[in-house]
């Protein structure tokens, strides 16, 4: 009967035979190796080397319970945010001979629930980032497997924080030093951690400062949610706007684009996250995020939970600050509602 030409990969009766044991004692020395000889599995070892032989996981995982993987799971692998967290914590992962999982929730709750559960038979343990769930079904999940938060304060779990007030702090002195009077903020989803402290920091650094704040609710934060809000802030008396992130305020500036509102001089913009600043036109002035220092950061605290089997409440808190780049000046003398009336007249 003609063959493949491909070579039969190696298996355990192969090794067995070329040891000289038993296939059960091939596995032990995979498995449990401290059941067996020194000698015994050092010699077992040497031979499956020399054969190329690689462990099955999925064997792997049914006699000793270890899977080798863990699972991050996103509300929008879209946004920009995500990206440089989701390398820097599946290189701490590689490091440790761990494979990552990737899931997506598309800003959903039910969906990110459906979702873990799906993942929790194949896989050690949990970075959840920007997670959408409730307190409870964290915490449930908990009980079951190590989690890792990011982005999400649920007291008794390790978490990493990205606390943003300071860096919120200095965008609105910033702005008020330009002359800037009265600023929008343009918000995130109403079940993100995120949004909820960045809303705060927002409300009271401007009552500090005696700055006006009105808050316009983005649908998602995304690049057409930030274009779509447009209209609406053209329609208030501010001169600039703070953004939930980065995705949310460069769709901003191409809808003020689009309606011929040059930024700076006619409108300041900054987003949060900094992770387009620098590729915006204008470049964006942001607060900065360290997102790729809170990946790093997660997968630690999750592999050191899965080695010791130990359960941490640690508050990791990674400060921020405001990089400033080409979307701030001096407030106008007209606001943009101002300026609409005054065109509207002058058709007349």
């Amino acid at each position: 009967m003609p063959t493949s030409g491909v070579p039969s990969l190696p298996t355990i009766s192969d090794i067995a035979a070329a040891a000289g044991v038993s296939k059960s004692t091939v596995s032990r020395a995979f498995s449990h190796p401290k059941m067996l000889k020194e000698e015994t599995v050092e010699q077992i070892q040497r031979i499956a080397k020399q054969l190329n032989y690689v462990p099955n996981p999925m064997a792997r995982a049914l006699s000793t319970g270890r899977h080798g993987n863990i699972a991050i799971v996103v509300p929008d692998i879209a946004n920009p945010f995500f990206p440089p967290l989701l390398r820097a914590a599946q290189a701490t992962a590689d490091a440790a001979g761990f494979s990552v999982f990737l899931g997506d929730s598309d800003e959903d709750a039910r969906r990110e629930l459906r979702l873990v559960s799906k993942l929790a038979m194949q896989v050690e343990g949990f970075i959840l980032a920007s997670s959408r769930m409730q307190d409870k079904n964290i915490l449930e999940l908990a009980k079951r497997q190590p989690v890792v938060l990011i982005n999400h304060d649920t007291p008794g779990l390790p978490r990493v924080l990205i606390d943003t007030v300071a860096g919120i702090d200095a965008a609105v002195a910033h702005l008020a030093g330009l002359g800037h009077r009265s600023l929008v903020y343009v918000s995130g989803p109403s079940a993100s951690w995120s949004d909820q402290q960045r809303r705060l920091a927002v409300k009271r650094a401007s009552a500090r400062r005696k700055v006006k704040i009105v808050s316009v609710p983005a649908s998602r934060p995304t690049f057409d949610a930030g274009k779509d809000v447009t209209p609406t802030i053209l329609g208030l008396d501010a001169t600039a706007a703070i953004t939930f992130d980065d995705y949310v305020a460069h769709g901003l500036l191409a809808g003020l684009a689009s309606y011929n509102v040059a930024v700076p001089r006619d409108f300041s913009v900054i987003g949060c996250d900094d992770v387009l600043g620098a590729s915006t036109y204008p470049a964006l002035t942001s607060v900065s995020a360290r997102c790729d220092e809170a990946g790093r950061m997660a997968a630690d605290l999750l592999l050191s939970a899965i080695a010791t089997g130990r359960k941490a409440d640690a508050r990791c808190l990674l400060d921020t600050c405001l990089v400033v780049r080409d979307t701030t000046a001096p407030a106008p003398k007209a606001t943009l509602k101002e300026r609409l009336k005054l065109q509207h007249k002058a058709v007349k």
